[in-house]
């Protein structure tokens, strides 16, 4: 296999690593000059207000944000790391990797792992050191000092709501499957909480069927499952992968839409943890790219060819097309790699020779890049929303983040020669979907998303949403800042 020559600060490594595991923690910094908004008392009036015109609102985490349970023996695969969780045993790797196979399609591969609740904090042990790490707490701590009650807080019993948690939802998810499909169970599961919404409304206000409409806060690939709802519903692709009538389906149910550190387009980190594997921590286990090579998320996640992020020979006439199944197999990349043999053999148990089990690893790579590629052009298209419809995004454009990779036409490594501004995992222009590399350069922004409002802040992936100015904003947006739809 060839492997990525990505040189990190070891430092670095381990906060990039974290990154992608917690999603929202801060790396200590340091200590502000002033004095932090003192959320609660701004914000006391709109929190105590809970009318039925005031939004439910819906959490939605990122790739790694959802623990994973296999619901044959209640063993927790994904969200606790330490000595007795799944590690990269042959049986481990088993549990973690999606089913390799030649006859499913990409949006049908399933396994027996099942979603068990939003990451909110998550245990690791180095060298023998218990650490807790906040997850999704922090944006559910914000959440509540504007007065949003958690369903899963205190329906656990963690928080005493009485019976006055039904105003924030936490939406868990197989982080592993195709964006597509857990867009269709995001659906699924708004569905659902509505009709709890309408019930209760029922009961506290007389109101019969009222015109429940969410607020979604998203993190990461949390915001491209929201996207492909917003625009497509519970539709999927074609059978030639054709994309679906443009219906903003998903719009009927929400309102407002805060996407944070999204990569809608893409991002080089992705290119290497499927080509090289990844290790999420010193001391934690290192996931080989066969196993990362199995989630379709994963492949939706590649940077778009035509942004230029990948150069053959760093030469800027020679864009490499890494949506090209032919070129990753040529390359050993990923599922390709001849060197993830001994992992195949424990994922594909079924084919009894080296060649049988490249043939189906190949041929499912194949189906998944395809997949993403569809699943790109179905999101970049451009579309104004609706009437009644506000996208606002957040960003980070203050850490060093990986832009361009160059791969090398004699053996395939790659290398990242350039970085730019961005949150240290998805650049600034990824996440507004900045069209310009494109297009050529122009003094305004070119994007085929229509954002109402942005908001950049100098803080890495991780510390996006601990930043004190996120908190203030994120409710104002949510609590107070006037919506067009009730003008």
């Amino acid at each position: 296999m060839q492997r990525l020559g990505f040189v990190r600060n070891g430092i670095a490594a381990l906060a990039g690593a974290l990154t992608m595991l917690v999603g929202c923690t801060s790396v200590p910094g340091f200590a502000p000059d002033v004095e932090e908004p003192e959320l609660a008392l701004i914000y006391n009036p709109a929190a105590n207000y809970h009318g039925p015109d005031r939004n439910p609102i819906i959490v939605i985490p990122g790739l790694l944000g959802t623990r994973l349970v296999d619901q044959a023996t209640g063993t927790l695969v994904w969200g606790a790391f330490e000595a007795s969780a799944v590690g990269t045993d042959p049986e481990g790797l088993r549990l973690l990797a999606l089913p390799v196979r030649d006859d499913v399609p990409v949006d049908e591969l399933r396994d027996g792992l099942e979603p068990d609740g939003v990451l909110e904090r998550i245990r690791i042990r180095l060298a023998g050191i218990p650490i807790e790490v906040e997850a999704y707490a922090r944006i559910l701590a914000t959440l509540g000092a504007g007065g949003y009650r958690d369903e899963a807080l205190g329906l656990a019993g963690e928080i005493d709501y009485g019976r006055d948690h039904f105003t924030c939802f936490q939406f868990d998810y197989d982080w592993r499957l195709d964006n597509i499909a857990n867009a269709k169970r995001l659906g699924s599961f708004i569905e659902e909480k509505r009709r709890y919404v309408q019930d209760e409304y029922r009961e506290r206000y007389g109101i019969e069927n009222a015109d429940v409409k969410f607020d979604v806060v998203a993190h990461s690939m949390g915001g491209l499952v929201t996207r492909w709802f917003l625009r497509y519903g519970a539709e999927g692709l074609g059978p030639n992968g054709e994309a679906p009538e443009l219906s903003w389906a998903g719009a009927r149910y929400v309102e407002r839409a805060i996407l944070i550190a999204t990569p809608n387009a893409g991002s080089v980190e992705a290119f290497e943890q499927l080509v090289s594997g990844d290790q999420l921590a010193p001391l934690l286990p290192v996931y080989p790219p066969a196993v990362i090579g199995t989630f379709p998320s994963a492949y939706q996640l590649l940077p778009r060819s035509r942004h230029r992020a990948a150069l053959w020979d760093g030469d800027p006439e020679r864009p490499v097309d890494l949506m090209d199944p032919d070129l990753w197999q040529r390359l050993g990349w990923g599922l390709a790699s001849p060197d993830q043999d001994e992992i195949l053999q424990v994922l594909i148990p079924g084919a009894d020779t080296r060649a049988e089990r490249h043939r189906i690893a190949v041929a499912l790579q194949r189906r998944m890049l395809a997949q993403a590629s569809a699943f790109h052009a179905a999101l970049d298209s451009p579309a104004a929303p609706p009437d009644g419809l506000d996208l606002h995004l957040v960003a980070g454009d203050a850490a060093p983040t990986a832009s361009l990779v160059s791969v090398s036409s004699a053996n395939g490594r790659a290398e990242v020669i350039k970085v730019g501004p961005g949150d240290g995992t998805v650049l600034r222009s990824s996440a507004l979907l900045d069209e310009r590399a494109a297009v050529g350069w122009t003094p305004w922004l070119v994007t085929p998303v229509a954002w109402r409002h942005v908001l950049f802040l100098p803080d890495d992936h991780l510390g996006l949403t601990q930043s004190a100015t996120f908190r203030d904003n994120v409710l104002y947006w949510l609590l107070e800042a006037p919506r067009p739809s009730r003008d």
